[in-house]
Formats: C-alpha cells, sequence, structure tokens
C-alpha cells in the first residue's frame, strides 16, 4: 500500500511540472518575460509567509499556502484565462472542474480529496483563508503591472473600472492591503499608466 501511494504520489509531481510551461499574460516585475503559473505560485506562497499579519482575521496560513500553491494547477488542463478576458469568464469553468478531478484524481484517495477540497475551498472564497489567497493572487498582478507601466492594462487596453473591479477581492482578505493597492491602482490613472 504505501509503495502504491509513493508511485501515485511521484507521478502526481511529474505530471505537476507541466505548471512550469503555462505562461500569463503578466510580466515578472520589472521585466518583459511572461510569468509562468509556478513562479506565481511560487511568489503568493512567499507573499502569505510575509504578509500573514495583515489578515483582517486571524488564518490558518498552511492552508492558505496550499490553496496558492495548488489553485492553478488545474490550468494544466484547463489552460490560463486572463482575469480581463472578454470573451471567457474568469471563474470557476467545467474545464478547471474536470481537470481537478484528472490531476488530483492522481494522488492517493484521501490526499486527492484533500487537495480537491483546498482547490474548490479557494475557488468559492467565502472563509478567512480562500479571502486571503484571494488577496495574495489578486495582489501580486497589480504589483507586476504597476513595476511595468501598466504590463498588461495597456497591453490589453484594460480600462480602471475592470482593474478596479476584478482588485476590490484584495480588501476581503486585509483592509491594509485593499488601502494600499487602491491607492496604487489611482495614482496609476494619476500616472498615465492607467486609463480611467
Amino acid at each position: 500500500m504505501q509503495t502504491d501511494n509513493l508511485l501515485q504520489q511521484i507521478n502526481f509531481i511529474k505530471e505537476i511540472d507541466k505548471v512550469k510551461y503555462i505562461q500569463r499574460k503578466t510580466k515578472l516585475f520589472n521585466s518583459d518575460r511572461n510569468e509562468n503559473d509556478a513562479e506565481h505560485s511560487w511568489h503568493l506562497a512567499m507573499m502569505t509567509i510575509v504578509l500573514a499579519e495583515h489578515s483582517d482575521v486571524p488564518i490558518d496560513i498552511l492552508k492558505v499556502m496550499k490553496m496558492v500553491l495548488i489553485h492553478d494547477i488545474v490550468e494544466i488542463d484547463a489552460g490560463d484565462t486572463f482575469i480581463y478576458d472578454t470573451v471567457k469568464n474568469h471563474s470557476n469553468t467545467d474545464e478547471e472542474r474536470i481537470a481537478a478531478n484528472r490531476i488530483f484524481g492522481m494522488l492517493p484517495k484521501e490526499q486527492a480529496n484533500e487537495f480537491i477540497s483546498i482547490w474548490e475551498e479557494f475557488e468559492s472564497g467565502e472563509t478567512n483563508e480562500a479571502k486571503f489567497a484571494k488577496t495574495m493572487d489578486r495582489f501580486e498582478p497589480l504589483l507586476q503591472n504597476v513595476s511595468n507601466n501598466g504590463g498588461t492594462w495597456k497591453e490589453f487596453d484594460v480600462p480602471y473600472n475592470k482593474v478596479y473591479e476584478k482588485k476590490k477581492a484584495i480588501k476581503d482578505g486585509s483592509g491594509l492591503i485593499w488601502n494600499y493597492a487602491e491607492n496604487l491602482i489611482n495614482e496609476s490613472v494619476e500616472k498615465g499608466i492607467l486609463k480611467k
């Protein structure tokens, strides 16, 4: 049984290496190179450790880290949907559900169930941990776009109201981080790197 579990886990580990090949629209800080999903997830995990004290309520940091590390694994099959996509909605899709069942289903049953449950909790965004994980997920690209003089906002002609609408989820996990983020958004308009 232990050997079977180990083989399943190793196969899963090999499969998730594909996350490194999924290109996001956002670029690395002060760079013209696109970030990949693995880099994004690692950065969110580090942000969680560093910024957890700014959560509005006590959170289970390990659970948040699990969420941010696994939330985009489904994109191996479903692909990355740009948050400002005008055709496809950036929310839990049937493709992502099928992907979650297939990829996490490679793990031993108990572990597969845990990962699917954590992924679902992140997607629903209702628990304190999910709210903070989403705060991290929305905050990182904001910082990247500001560092790149508008980045994807300019590249894809994303207006202020769309940015504000998507980014205001930050406040659900941290009022302090939201205040900082809101100031960055407004400063971006003043600097002309985000159109109002």
